[in-house]
């Protein structure tokens, strides 16, 4: 299979700050893997480290095959990795269907367009000419995930997509990861709904002190033996 994202012994800071030590991970095409761990271990720096928000002092970032000896945010977009980013981000004063537009952005084409996000989440073409920043938050979190989709990626970064979320709208936003898994997207979901990682994720890994300690396949795995690696 394809590598599409792959960290190779990576340091990364924040200014002085010493975030990832050493942190190894791939992700290869139409994978659905679970990235666990504890509060404050790193796994949003990864995440940002692909983006360029964070700075890698040695190490390699390699996204859709292509090294990043500074990874920068459009250049994750052009290779077809994108990010639903923890906290949603939905930009102010524009309406759905705008913030949808927003994630075609990139000109990528594929099987996902504003018709089939529709179909997918139906309250979003309800609401298509509602302001984004007005919808419930389980419906932004749905419009964040249609946002990335619009980008046709080969790759979505779930960053907690579940945070706060009430657990009707965590089942189904589980069903629909699944969904856009079946039409050929590969998902790194970073979660601490261990229940969510065992309906979604085919792998995992766990990291601790910034760094992947443990990995595995979420089928030969307990919910007690995931849940190990996120209790503080």
């Amino acid at each position: 299979m394809t590598t599409l994202l792959e960290l190779e012994g990576v340091q990364a800071y924040y200014g002085a700050a010493h975030i990832l030590h050493g942190l190894n991970l791939v992700v290869k095409a139409g994978e659905r893997v679970a990235l666990i761990g504890r509060n404050g271990v790193g796994k949003t720096t990864v995440v940002n480290t692909v983006l360029g928000l964070a700075g890698v002092r040695a190490g390699r970032v390699s996204v859709g095959g292509q090294h990043l000896p500074k990874p920068r945010t459009y250049q994750a977009a052009r290779h077809g990795v994108v990010v639903v980013p923890q906290g949603r981000r939905i930009v102010a004063n524009l309406t759905v269907e705008e913030n949808l537009t927003l994630g075609a952005a990139t000109g990528r084409k594929g099987h996902w367009n504003t018709a089939e996000i529709y179909k997918l989440f139906p309250i979003l073409q309800e609401r298509a000419h509602t302001p984004g920043t007005a919808l419930s938050g389980g419906q932004q979190q749905m419009l964040a995930v249609g946002r990335a989709l619009m980008a046709n990626p080969s790759l979505i970064l779930l960053d907690e997509p579940t945070e706060g979320l009430a657990p009707v709208i965590v089942d189904q936003l589980g069903r629909i990861f699944n969904e856009v898994a079946r039409q050929g997207t590969a998902l790194l979901l970073i979660e601490q709904n261990m229940t969510l990682v065992m309906r979604v994720a085919e792998r995992y890994c766990a990291m601790a002190k910034g760094a992947v300690v443990a990995q595995g396949s979420v089928d030969d795995s307990s919910l007690d033996e995931l849940h190990a690696h996120v209790m503080v």
